[in-house]
């Protein structure tokens, strides 16, 4: 048995809550850090159906990389998802902690396993940050793929690997694509870092329309979806606690939290 706060110090190991941003909201938010657990489960989102499956299969922790909590709350009644949630899981003694932008701005982290999915190696960080430690921290990865592919075969690659279930993109510009920048989530505010380091691609989520209009003919921009960038953080969240904690349990959870659905 360990204590919540050993398995939730595994991920700010490497990952340290002074590292998130302002405005965010992660770290421990609903339970007890010195409450007795010996296994935890892992989503990207902390929904009701996630809570049940934590219910059903016993689980007192479940580790998120989305906040459950990113508003001030008035009130905690049941009345919205959020609030039921927060119930459900104080009453069957579950403890909820999120790993968020301290995530996504760990060399590590959210942008560093994505890479990593679509194959690109010499990574560096896009928009570094120097930290009081030393440790260059900071938004987004750049990297090169292993050989030249022209911009379909690109695609299909991404796609491929993110399990994707479309791709939006700007226009092709006939060129071909070995170095690579990506951000998992919401990054297209780090576009003038991906042209400043002459990226030929960038892999990323939630582009607006007008923004793809930003790629100005300089490089390959591509919306892959926000859950399908960041989906490889239950994985990295897992990772982390095993390599401290080898006899702990650790489960992804099987619940679907992708708020986006296709019609094809």
């Amino acid at each position: 048995m360990n204590k919540v706060s050993e398995i939730v110090g595994c991920i700010t190991d490497i990952a340290p809550l002074k590292w998130q941003e302002s405005w965010d909201n992660a770290g421990l938010l609903v339970g007890d850090a010195n409450m007795l657990i010996d296994k935890a489960l892992i989503t990207l989102d902390v929904t009701e159906a996630v809570i049940d499956e934590a219910i059903e299969k016993g689980f007192h922790l479940v580790i998120s990389h989305h906040p459950l909590i990113y508003k001030p709350l008035k009130h905690v009644l049941p009345e919205n998802t959020i609030e039921r949630t927060i119930i459900k899981a104080i009453k069957n003694d579950i403890a909820i902690a999120c790993m968020h932008t301290n995530l996504d701005n760990s060399y590590l982290g959210v942008s560093k396993w994505l890479a990593d999915k679509i194959g690109l190696k010499n990574l560096e960080i896009l928009e570094p940050i120097q930290s009081e430690s030393e440790i260059v921290t900071g938004g987004g990865m750049v990297g090169e793929l292993e050989n030249v592919l022209d911009e379909t075969e690109f695609l299909t690659l991404v796609k491929k690997n993110l399990n994707a279930k479309a791709l939006r993109h700007s226009d092709f510009l006939g060129k071909k694509i070995k170095k690579v920048a990506v951000c998992g989530g919401s990054g297209f505010f780090l576009l003038n870092n991906v042209k400043h380091c002459n990226a030929d691609a960038y892999i990323t989520g939630d582009v607006k329309y007008h923004d793809f209009f930003e790629a100005d003919g300089k490089l390959l921009l591509v919306d892959a979806g926000h859950y399908e960038t960041e989906q490889f953080t239950k994985e990295l969240i897992a990772d982390a606690i095993i390599k401290k904690f080898c006899n702990f349990a650790v489960s992804i959870s099987s619940v679907k939290t992708n708020s986006i659905n296709y019609f094809v």
